[in-house]
């Protein structure tokens, strides 16, 4: 128990490093001083980031155990934000949620953290005198729920007899995959606590909110009466969690142990101001990059949460059709769409579930090739009403609008191919109704993998949108884009993939099935129709034409000591959200909010495969 507790020491301070290495060595209280906690007093803008980690003079706190019941509070936000309701729901909100917590030594564990939180208590806003400067009203629902991670507790001298206490909390929402960073605080003594203080510096890119942006405010926090429930337990979880965690170091460590400019580039061709985080994983160590904000380092960036849109296609689909050839055979990937969701047009009776994790189902939105039967051309990935679809909130809804805007073309399932994200929505709940009727009603595809998958490789929580269905029912999970993993996530799945599915000698995925995955072995060419030639890619190195298959990018590149062309299976989602899986066996991961830019910006500052590069010179291949 103490080698784990020390552990979880290790990493958190680590993670604080990076904040402290930055410039910052006052205490907490300089930056947030108690009576400006304790009075929710506006500032007029977010605080140095140092206010939520202690400081070097920071002393052991008092041990801490509750559950704070937190107001919906009106948030500053800056800008103002163009779009504040989306489906009658106000951005402008931190929403009333309960959060439960208890200490570790000076650790701060929350019983929630790695769920998705959502709005349950009354939602009345708790701080007077911000809704002017917000617009928002209190009247309606938030847009948000909440997640939040390990975070510390400390004492300071200016702070008397009450501790501080801090942690990471990211907004989620149900209605897109899109994330900001965060971070809040409250202090404490024997039996009460002050108000909540938080402010939100970081974020994965936006959808339907259209702005990137930073919030701020106070919500008022009532220490309740009920208790965080059997404590022995949870600290055992806790602990638990915190060894099944990959070893992590930070980026400075790696860039002293090779020669100079090695790693130039890495996390490119992306503008630096674009990037949230980056890591490599390397000889199984997880070395990780800080995130920088306007207000400082983020100081918990192995804490961070991100919304990583498409990427969630890689995780999802595979890992679900792998796992389920492994336990009932390949025949499941020749299962169609159509035999599992009713009223579907009758060619979906003739799409695999390959064909669809291949975005391949021979299905489009009006006006989205030249060559369909509307003969309309252009690109079309958000044509067909995509909104429509997008923001429906049921399963039923979202077939519905389907059908109202996809055709069929005149090509076969699994011929062409064409990026569309509702081929894996309802890939996603085809495999779910498959597992029930296998298993049963109650049976799903995302608990299976986290009891199946996440969990035997260290995986604990695996947060993931999921269709709202009547009654406020969450339903299916989102297999187009709703996961919120952290570093550590993404680096034990992309190593899992690179291990063919097998983890501490045990085979969980479809090992045949997984190698000719990662080979690329009879996947769709990107720019070639395939109806009319199936020929592959020549065995040259002049292509750069790239692959698609099971939710995996293949993009052509050459390694510097082979010469060879290789294609690099990559996990890509929007905001230059993006994971490669390299022939020397190291991973890169690059956290990004490069979507609804600012008008006249640009997602690159370079150009080329600055990141594989990097990784070239590191370890060539």
């Amino acid at each position: 128990m103490q080698a784990q507790h020390s552990k979880l020491i290790m990493v958190l301070a680590l993670a604080s490093c990076v904040f402290t290495l930055a410039g910052s060595a006052g205490p907490a209280s300089d930056a947030l001083p108690f009576e400006l906690v304790k009075t929710g007093k506006p500032t007029p803008a977010p605080v140095p980031n140092a206010a939520f980690i202690p400081g070097p003079d920071a002393t052991a706190a008092l041990a801490f155990s509750g559950t704070l019941e937190i107001a919906q509070s009106a948030m500053q936000t800056k800008p103002m934000l163009p779009i504040p309701i989306v489906d009658g729901r106000d951005a402008r909100l931190f929403p009333a949620v309960a959060l439960s917590f208890f200490t570790i030594g000076d650790l701060l564990v929350p019983v929630e953290r790695g769920r998705m939180v959502k709005e349950t208590l009354p939602a009345t806003t708790g701080r007077a005198g911000t809704a002017g400067k917000t617009g928002a009203t209190g009247t309606a629902p938030s847009y948000w729920r909440v997640i939040p991670q390990f975070g510390r507790v400390w004492r300071e001298t200016a702070d008397g007899d009450w501790s501080r206490a801090a942690f990471p909390i990211m907004l989620v929402n149900d209605t897109e995959n899109h994330a900001h960073q965060g971070l809040a605080t409250f202090l404490y003594k024997a039996g009460t606590t002050t108000d909540l203080r938080f402010q939100f510096v970081q974020h994965t890119g936006p959808y339907s909110l259209k702005t990137h942006f930073v919030a701020w405010g106070s919500a008022r926090a009532t220490l309740a009466a009920r208790s965080p429930g059997d404590l022995d337990a949870r600290r055992a979880e806790a602990n638990a969690e915190l060894a099944d965690r990959l070893p992590a170091k930070p980026w400075s460590d790696l860039v002293k142990s090779v020669p100079p400019g090695t790693l130039d580039g890495f996390g490119g061709p992306l503008d630096p101001r674009w990037m949230v985080e980056a890591a490599l994983v390397k000889d199984g160590v997880l070395y990780y990059q800080g995130s920088p904000t306007p207000y400082g380092d983020y100081p918990y960036p192995l804490e961070m949460r991100f919304g990583v849109r498409s990427a969630t296609k890689s995780v999802a689909a595979p890992l679900s059709l792998l796992r389920l050839a492994q336990v009932y055979g390949p025949w499941v990937l020749t299962l169609k769409v159509g035999d599992y969701i009713k009223g579907l047009d009758p060619k979906w009776n003739r799409v695999r579930f390959l064909d669809a994790a291949n975005m391949a189902t021979g299905f489009g939105g009006v006006g989205s090739l030249v060559t369909n039967p509307n003969g309309v051309g252009d690109s079309g990935y958000l044509a067909g009403d995509y909104d429509a679809w997008y923001l429906a909130h049921s399963a039923a809804d979202k077939v519905k609008a389907i059908n109202a805007n996809w055709r069929p073309y005149p090509w076969e399932p699994g011929t062409v191919f064409r990026y569309r994200d509702q081929d894996f929505n309802l890939l996603g709940i085809a495999i779910d109704n498959f597992l029930k009727s296998v298993r049963g009603p109650k049976a799903d595809i995302w608990e299976m993998l986290q009891a199946d998958v996440f969990k035997p490789i260290g995986i604990h929580h695996a947060p993931i949108v999921r269709t709202r269905e009547p009654g406020g029912k969450d339903g299916y999970a989102w297999f187009q884009a709703g996961y919120y993993p952290t570093m550590d996530d993404l680096a034990k799945i992309a190593t899992f993939f690179r291990d063919k599915g097998m983890h501490k000698g045990v085979q969980i995925l479809h090992r045949q099935l997984t190698e000719d995955l990662l080979s690329a072995k009879d996947a769709i060419r990107k720019k070639t129709d395939m109806s009319l030639d199936r020929s592959p890619i020549a065995d040259d190195t002049s292509t750069d034409e790239g692959l698609y298959k099971m939710g995996f990018h293949f993009n052509p590149y050459i390694g510097s000591r082979s010469g060879k062309r290789f294609f690099l299976p990559t996990i890509s989602g929007s905001g230059a959200n993006e994971v490669i899986l390299f022939p020397n066996g190291l991973i890169s991961i690059r956290a990004g909010k490069a979507s609804e830019l600012p008008k006249d910006e640009k997602a690159n500052s370079g150009t080329g495969p600055m990141t594989a590069q990097a990784v070239d010179r590191l370890l060539p291949f």
